[in-house]
């Protein structure tokens, strides 16, 4: 066989027609259940100005120093968009959706891209599923957001899971902190990795996230963020735990979950699977009430998550999980000679007009090897015209599940059809 000429770029593959299916099983999921929670779409362009993402995610992060797909066209810069709470806040800030009153509850469904090494689960171009809710401080849009997270996850089957959660408090109480952090690992500064060393001065929370191998036994004896948090904030974490408590929503406290974005505050929370193995994690994300004003917006409060599609498939496949089940049509009409063709070809659009899936040949191939084809496209029915089915005007009609047969009109093949498709 011959070696093709071209392929897909490093880490981005091509979805499929037999894989197409539960991608497309999932976003209907995803719209029917954000639906009843009362959240609208939106959709942002996959390109945005590499300043905004630079702002929202903060210098020293791995996504912005490492990662982003970045060029020029004459003096303006750009990104593939690596994450979508930074361009779902600049579009909110600039189309002023403040003005449509109330707060904004939005989610999304699209790719993202991230220049990093390609392994099961992460590939350079990926997808996520999230919702934003911009203009509430309550700690009830929290709750909210993270029970339609795990209220996703349990529609599709996905239930072995484990909701970790933490505060990491308002600015003074995340200032209180810094200062605790840098005191207690200044004495062992030559021992962090590199990566840790840069992030020391600037933003030694973010040291907390480290997955160098270095930094593991000074995050483990770390100072714990909950205890600086400020009465307010203690008292926003309470509401957010009672609330889930409320809920029957079970949680895990983790004192150093952080995050990995420079714009959340108060409430971090991930939702982690054990049938994922080492990359445990399926969702995350958390309160970002300092967001909005970094990009140019009016001090506003906001929550939101994020998930990744990849990997909500890898567990289903660990779980036996299938999504979309398979390829099927209504019916599939097997046509004998180039009259019956015509007729058929002109019978399609009045089955499809009544809501009834059909198909057929386009090879000018033998009845055997169209019964053939009838059944690897899952037809459920056939249609079988030849000469002598249309001078009597009856055809025949094969249950292609029964493997029964009659002769029937047209009228009345159609009426059946579209009775059961209804």
């Amino acid at each position: 066989m011959a070696q093709p000429k071209y392929s897909t770029h490093l880490g981005m593959v091509d979805i499929l027609p037999d894989e197409i299916r539960k991608w497309q099983f999932l976003e209907n999921l995803i719209r029917e259940e954000a639906h009843k929670f009362n959240f609208e779409e939106i959709r942002t362009p996959i390109m945005e100005q590499t300043e905004l993402i630079v702002r929202g995610l903060g210098q020293l992060t791995d996504i912005v120093s490492k990662e982003i797909f970045a060029f020029s066209r004459g003096d303006d810069n750009y990104v593939l968009r690596p994450e979508l709470t930074a361009p779902v806040v600049r579009a909110y800030v600039e189309n002023h959706l403040d003005q449509r009153g109330g707060s904004q509850k939005l989610y999304y469904i699209g790719p993202m891209f991230r220049a990093e090494r390609p392994q099961k689960g992460r590939q350079r171009q990926f997808h996520q599923f999230g919702v934003e809710v911009i203009g509430s401080s309550d700690a009830v849009s929290d709750v909210e957001v993270i029970a339609f997270m795990i209220h996703i996850y349990h529609k599709i089957g996905i239930t072995n899971t484990t909701l970790k959660l933490n505060s990491i408090g308002d600015p003074d109480s995340r200032e209180a902190y810094k200062d605790a952090l840098r005191t207690y690992l200044k004495p062992n500064y030559e021992k962090l990795s590199e990566i840790s060393k840069k992030r020391f001065e600037k933003n030694p929370l973010r040291i907390l996230d480290s997955k160098e191998e270095e930094d593991q036994p000074l995050i483990e004896n770390a100072p714990l963020i909950t205890d600086y948090l400020n009465e307010e904030s203690v008292s926003h974490y309470s509401r957010v735990k009672e609330y889930l408590t409320d809920l029957g929503i079970s949680f895990e406290e983790d004192p150093y979950l952080v995050r990995g974005m420079d714009y959340y505050t108060q409430t971090a929370f991930e939702l982690i699977s054990p049938d994922l193995g080492a990359q445990d994690a399926l969702a995350g994300g958390g309160r970002y009430d300092l967001l909005i004003e970094e990009i140019g917006g009016q001090p506003t409060p906001a929550v939101g998550f994020a998930a990744g599609i990849e990997r909500l498939f890898i567990a289903c496949e660990e779980l036996g999980i299938d999504l979309g089940g398979e390829k099927e049509v209504d019916v599939y009409i097997v046509t004998l000679g180039d009259h019956a063709r015509r007729w058929g070809l002109k019978q399609l659009p009045k089955l499809r007009e009544k809501g009834v899936s059909a198909t057929m040949d386009y090879m000018g191939r033998s009845m055997k090897a169209q019964m053939k084809d009838a059944n690897r496209e899952n037809a459920r029915y056939a249609i079988i015209v030849g000469e002598n089915e249309l001078n009597e005007g009856k055809f025949t009609f094969r249950d292609m599940k029964e493997s029964k047969e009659e002769a029937l009109s047209f009228e009345e093949i159609s009426n059946l059809l579209a009775e059961q498709s209804a």
